[in-house]
Formats: structure tokens, sequence, C-alpha cells
């Protein structure tokens, strides 16, 4: 059952891939107004494609990504000489459809999607997101109920290890607290109440039939990874909880803050993603535990793309990452603050949790 689901989430959506060349969540870069091409010594080489599309997945409403993404769109067009479209599909499962049908070139994936991409079409990781120095996060529970904690709330994160620790500007840049290590205030003078997190000695029996807010069933951190650090507590997912997908890690966010799940988990710190609406979502919401490091996300390119244009994107967004327009806007898409080379062998740990939650053949 649970390998079908999975595998139906992504099969299913060849119909969203057919219509991810256009419509309105598709943005034709060829038609926006802008300058003559840079000079480059690899631009219009002959074997590249005159057109290449570049798809992103939501990290929130779908037409506000759309409009963050079209100034990338347009610099990465100027930077390389030819056509590139840029669209936002409405899940992984659109994305990973149209890298495989070739209506996509290349695409940022999550690590769960760019495993099962990669599982089905010749693709490739290309570029690896660094956040703050990292190339790893955590998937991170939370719960609306501080009964469960062994001890009182206190403002603070856990670490890799699952010590808790005092806020500073580099575990995953809590809710309340900037890169600098300084309490957070909005733009209207709002002040955004600090994260909370507190040990829980039992997690299984903590969250054992009570509600669970997951993400979407290809999220590694809203989904693949809780739910096997969950089976290795000896809780069944399907069975000894009240599972509910919400969708994102937003959502996920949000029921837990309105009350409508007892626990969720999300990426580390989704609660920030909301704080703007509910300021005081760092205190309602509390952290109880992390999943083990899991890889960033990664752009993914088609194997077939010739390798002098693969270098070219590559160099491209490190350019457009040193400027400060670059590090606003993908600060603003997906939190990037420095990409790597990516490695196809770091997933591997992403491959083993896939195969053990039953999301493979």
């Amino acid at each position: 059952m649970k390998r079908f689901r999975l595998l139906a989430a992504v099969a299913a959506a060849g119909m969203l891939a057919a219509a991810c060349g256009g419509g309105d969540t598709t943005t034709d870069p060829t038609e926006t107004e802008g300058s003559e091409p840079m000079a480059s010594e690899t631009q219009g080489n002959a074997d590249w494609p005159e057109q290449i599309v570049f798809g992103f997945v939501p990290s929130r409403e779908a037409e506000e990504l759309q409009d963050d993404i079209q100034p990338f769109i347009d610099v990465l067009e100027e930077a390389l000489g030819i056509d590139v479209e840029g669209f936002v599909a409405s899940e992984y499962a659109g994305l990973v459809e149209a890298m495989g049908s070739g209506q996509a070139d290349l695409g940022a994936f999550g690590p769960t999607g760019y495993v099962l991409a990669e599982q089905r079409f010749e693709i490739e990781p290309l570029i690896q997101s660094i956040r703050f120095g990292a190339a790893t996060f955590h998937g991170q529970f939370f719960t609306n109920d501080p009964s469960v904690c062994d001890e009182d709330p206190v403002p603070g994160a856990f670490e890799s290890e699952g010590s808790l620790v005092g806020p500073t500007d580099t575990l995953a840049l809590q809710v309340g607290w900037t890169s600098d290590g300084e309490a957070e205030v909005l733009d209207d003078g709002t002040e955004v109440e600090p994260g909370l997190a507190c040990s829980v000695s039992d997690l299984a029996e903590a969250m054992r039939g009570r509600t669970m807010a997951f993400g979407s069933e290809t999220s590694t951190s809203g989904f693949i990874f809780p739910a096997l650090k969950l089976e290795n507590l000896g809780l069944d997912w399907e069975n000894d909880i009240d599972a509910n997908f919400t969708g994102g890690h937003d959502q996920s966010v949000t029921a837990v803050y309105n009350g409508d799940a007892d626990f969720g988990v999300s990426f580390d710190d989704a609660r920030r993603n909301i704080r703007e609406e509910f300021p005081d979502v760092g205190s309602k919401v509390i952290v109880i535990d992390i999943t083990p490091e899991v890889p960033n996300d990664v752009v993914a390119v088609r194997s077939d793309l010739p390798d002098d244009l693969k270098e070219a994107i590559y160099s491209a967004v490190e350019d457009f990452l040193a400027t400060d327009e670059g590090q606003a806007i993908f600060d603003e898409i997906y939190g990037w603050t420095d990409i790597r080379r990516a490695e196809d062998a770091e997933f591997d740990i992403v491959r083993e949790a896939i195969e053990k939650v039953g999301a493979t053949e």
C-alpha cells in the first residue's frame, strides 16, 4: 500500500507534464524586455539547443514563485546566449514527468524527487544548494502540546547529534532570529517570537494515537525520513497514528499552529515561512526532535545535454549568486546562500530511506 501510493503520485503526473510547456504557470523569456546577450566564449555553440526549459517545484504559491524566478531566468538566458524558459510545476511529480518526457531540460529537485526521477530517467545532478555553509539539513518534528516535553520549552534548536542548543546564527536560521543572531523584527515593526524547542524522551509514545501532519509523500523531510525514524522507534505511521498529508511544509506547520494536528514534520525551520502571518508561530509550534541529516536539494539536468552547456549553466548560477541581486533572489526562492558541485553518491542515503519506507518497487 505504501509503495503504490508514492509511485502513483509520481506516475500519475503525466497529464500535468503535458501542460508544462504552456499555460498560466509558464513564462516565455523571449518575450521579456531585456538586453543583448552577454559575450561568452561558450555562447552559441553549434551543438547547443536553441532553447532550454528550467523547471521549479513550488516552495509557496506558484504564481508568486513564477514572478520571483523570472529575473534569474533572464540572467541565465543572457549568460548562455540561448532562449531559457522557466516554469513552476504544481508538484514534485510534475517536474519529474517533465524531465522524463523531454519537456524540461533541468530542474530544481528536493532529494526524494531527484532520486525518484533518476531511477526512471537519464538525468544527473549538477548543482547542490548550500545554506549557511551546510550542504545538508534535517526534517524536524514539532507539536502544539508542551506537555509532551521533558522540561519547559526554551529558545533553541537541535544539532545533528540530537542535542538541544541555544539559538545561534547557523542552526537552520531558526524562526525569531536573523543570520546575525539578532532578534528578528518584521518591516512593520512586529517582533517575531523566538522559536522554542524541547526534548521528548519517548517520541513514539508521545505521538501514539494522535494526529500527525506530514507534507507530501514525495517529500524527504516532510515524510520519508520522519516516517523511517518513527518506524525505527517502533511506531507504525500508518496504524499507530492518525496521519494526514497536508501537501507542503507550510501547510503542516499551519495545521499544528491552528490545532488541526497535534504533531507535524517539515524541513528545519519551516516555521519561518509563516512568521509574517503568524509572528508567534515560534512559541506555539515547538520543535521536539529532528531526523538524521539529509542532502540538500539539487538542480538536475538531462544527461544528454552537451557537457560544455552543463558547465556554462553551473558557472552562470555561481556567478549570479555572487551578486547582491542573485543572493536576494535565491534566498527568496529556496533559501540558497551558495552552491557546490552535486555528487550522485551522496543521495544513496535517500535511496535507502525510500526503499525502507516502501516507496520503490
